[in-house]
């Protein structure tokens, strides 16, 4: 779904640049919408969907942090009803959105979706499909390189141990990415489809399948 050409089947292509971090629930919820939509338009289009990084908390820990505390000192009195939104959103789209375990640095995490991309755009997707459900409804670290490699060779990612032993591999990348792609955002998800209609936000379905539209003219 996610590497395809529309030269070969006559449809138009809809390329989608990604910026998401791998802790954000709205990134999940988005993601989740855009599947639907493009279910839902395969028949008029092609689709190619890039991931890219962003970094909600830059300075965030590597050891990871109380994932409930976190928030509880993040958002302060707001915490019970932003959590309770979530939960209701989550149960939505079929998942139950857990609080439990750790949150933290998310650069290896975006390490390992760069190089996913290296050996195919649907090993990419996928993988970040992973790494959302372990993180939002199973109690993963996004820090925990057991976690990161379970992920990697569930969507049948190669090499991924090697690549993040060497704390260096794919720091350039990421951060290349970062200011290609993110450099004047403030929030994410983002979405740049085909390279000119920007869309902010986990949006329904129905939004996407506008947007499809509209950039396919």
């Amino acid at each position: 779904m996610a590497q395809s050409s529309g030269s070969n089947t006559g449809k138009k292509l809809i390329r989608i640049d990604v910026s998401s971090d791998s802790v954000c629930p709205w990134c999940f919820v988005g993601k989740r919408n855009l599947d639907k939509a493009i279910a839902e338009s395969k028949d008029q289009f092609e689709f190619e969907i890039k991931w890219h990084p962003f970094f909600l908390d830059p300075s965030a820990p590597k050891e990871g942090v109380n994932k409930r505390e976190f928030y509880e000192k993040k958002f302060g009195s707001r915490v019970q009803g932003i959590l309770a939104r979530m939960t209701e959103i989550f149960r939505n789209l079929g998942l139950e959105y857990d609080m439990s375990g750790l949150t933290g640095n998310t650069l290896d995490s975006h390490r390992l979706i760069y190089f996913a991309g290296k050996q195919g755009l649907d090993k990419q997707h996928n993988l970040v499909e992973e790494l959302f459900l372990g993180y939002f409804t199973q109690g993963k670290y996004i820090g925990d390189r057991e976690f990161l490699l379970e992920s990697a060779r569930k969507v049948g990612v190669e090499g991924a141990a090697e690549f993040l032993e060497n704390p260096n591999n794919g720091v350039k990348e990421v951060n290349e990415e970062l200011e290609k792609y993110a450099a004047n955002l403030s929030g994410v998800p983002n979405y740049t489809i085909n390279g000119k209609h920007q869309l902010s936000g986990g949006h329904q379905p129905e939004v996407f399948m506008r947007a499809f539209q509209v950039a396919a003219k």
